[in-house]
């Protein structure tokens, strides 16, 4: 047999179980069965009020700390002229450990009626429950745990209600002194009273942020930074932090991108210059995206950011970004090359050519089939309801997961998982966690004035695993910020412990390592946010396992 022969049919083999190993893993709608039953109202009355098109988030958080992830969800309100039969509320899920939620908003007491946008979650107070913030178009509202399944709202108290039009949000231990301080990202000044009519081709249209003649159409509003003062209140620090910059923002990702042991952000704005705060370890930040090379894509241009996160993409331990875009750009990929630089491989890592069509808001780094790869979700869903109207677009669009090959690429894997067939829908936010605890990624999605999803990983689970709950006891409760390295069979993970994500929304906190098929981690390692340093050897998969701060060998 000729060596060009037996080449071509070893190629047929590994692309036949690759195949195989695709088709064991597929996402099915498991919404009905969850008995989750929300649907997102964005108060629309033909009016083409700008606040409508975003859509809201959602977060996974262990409210009661049974070891089940439960789920709370953003609604929005009605606007001038909308008349809802009831008013659109907030909701949250509790999972019985079974795969089912039931509502119990009532009884919690987390039922706000503003109009919603974002959320994050984190034990703010250190004793040991986790508390949900939620950014409105208004002002924004703080529920405190109070640890007998029922939620108290200490927005005034906290003194974090601001009232302008906030979006994505997250904790985080800027300073590293064991509580966790917080980020709110603004969008723009904006008023119904004041709405301008927009057209597009004679259509009436929801308006653009930036005019490509005229420029900025609306005032962009300043971000905030609250510093936890330790005893259940906040102080806006902003000013004396160094977060000066003005954008129009929608999306917040955190992530120690230069490796120095404190939490960096990047703000995702849309159609303007992106943020990137490094920190610089003394209270304060400096704006390091121009110099970094991620204010603009690699022709110089700004991107309309809708979504954002920091991930391991290629396991060389520094932090790479994904950062969704607009309709007609790609979704952009910064490698991180190290020395606090990053270079733009968007279409080189093909991620660019799949997501060039699609107008993407949240972005995502995961692990969906845990072969210790991070791979890419992509909610889609246009902003304009009447895009087809005049434009080949289309409103509802499927989303799409990128899966990580290994080699600096990643491959469309929509269709053989059922994502592209789930999800043409008008999706916004997506949350990440384990529902059921089989130790693979399910998905929620919002979608935007329609139900929301919940989409069950089937198979990912078939490869081993570790989830990795962190409990901090110097550090901040929650263990965010906290850097956990897992190496098996000779593959060297690195994640990190995070607050909010992807695009006005928060994944579970329990971090999972996907081994692939190696059944034994030879070590798990974690950086707490003090410096700390903890390691586990020998570590058997697959096992829900809690890293308490102090505790390793």
């Amino acid at each position: 047999m000729s060596g060009s022969r037996v080449f071509l049919i070893c190629a047929l083999l590994s692309v036949a179980a690759v195949t195989k190993a695709l088709a064991q893993v597929r996402y099915v709608d498991a919404t009905a069965d969850s008995g989750i039953r929300f649907r997102h109202t964005d108060g629309r009355s033909g009016r083409k009020y700008l606040p409508e098109t975003l859509g809201s988030g959602a977060a996974f958080l262990d409210y009661d700390s049974d070891g089940d992830i439960d789920l709370y969800i953003v609604n929005a309100a009605d606007l001038p002229g909308a008349h809802s039969p009831s008013p659109p509320t907030n909701a949250l899920y509790r999972n019985d450990g079974s795969g089912h939620f039931d509502d119990v908003t009532a009884e919690a007491g987390v039922g706000h009626t503003g109009y919603g946008v974002g959320c994050a979650v984190a034990d703010y107070d250190n004793d040991g429950r986790p508390d949900i913030y939620v950014t409105n178009y208004g002002a924004n509202v703080l529920y405190h745990n109070d640890g007998d399944g029922t939620f108290t709202d200490a927005t005034a108290h906290a003194g974090v209600g601001d009232a302008r039009w906030g979006t994505s949000c997250a904790f985080l231990d800027y300073d590293r002194d064991g509580f966790l301080d917080l980020y709110v990202v603004n969008y723009m000044e904006f008023s119904t009273d004041r709405d301008e009519r927009w057209e597009t081709k004679g259509v009436r249209t929801y308006a653009s942020p930036v005019d490509q003649i005229a420029g900025s159409v609306f005032v962009s509003e300043p971000d905030i930074l609250y510093r936890n003062n330790g005893d259940g209140t906040f102080a806006d620090v902003t000013a004396a932090a160094g977060i000066t910059g003005r954008g129009l923002g929608l999306a917040l990702a955190v992530g120690d991108y230069d490796d120095d042991g404190d939490p960096d952000m990047h703000i995702a704005n849309d159609m303007e210059p992106d943020f990137l705060y490094r920190n610089n370890g003394d209270g304060s930040f400096t704006n390091a995206a121009p110099f970094a090379g991620v204010a603009y894509d690699q022709d110089g241009m700004p991107g309309s950011g809708m979504g954002a996160s920091f991930g391991d993409m290629d396991n060389d331990g520094r932090l790479d970004l994904v950062v969704s875009n607009a309709a007609a750009a790609p979704a952009l990929v910064f490698r991180n090359e190290g020395l606090g630089m990053f270079a733009d491989v968007s279409f080189p890592s093909g991620v660019g050519q799949v997501t060039l069509p699609r107008f993407q808001w949240s972005a995502e780094f995961l692990d969906y089939d845990n072969d210790g790869q991070s791979d890419i979700y992509i909610a889609s869903g246009h902003l304009q309801d009447n895009i087809a109207l005049f434009s080949d677009e289309s409103y509802a669009q499927p989303d799409v997961l990128l899966r990580n090959r290994g080699d600096g690429r990643f491959a469309d894997v929509s269709v053989e998982t059922g994502v592209a067939a789930l999800t043409v829908e008008v999706s916004r936010g997506v949350a990440a966690g384990d529902i059921d605890n089989d130790g693979d990624v399910d998905l929620f999605l919002t979608n935007s004035n329609r139900a929301a999803r919940l989409l069950r990983n089937d198979g990912g689970a078939a490869n081993q695993w570790l989830m990795c709950r962190t409990v901090g006891t110097v550090s901040n409760r929650d263990g965010i910020g906290a850097r956990i390295r897992v190496v098996a069979g000779g593959l060297s993970q690195v994640k990190e412990v995070r607050s909010g994500s992807g695009y006005l929304s928060q994944g579970d906190l329990r971090v999972l390592f996907g081994l692939g098929r190696h059944a034994t981690a030879e070590l798990v390692e974690v950086r707490w946010p003090t410096g700390l340093v903890d390691r586990w050897r020998d570590v058997p998969a697959p096992q829900i396992m809690t890293l308490t701060e102090g505790e390793g060998r």
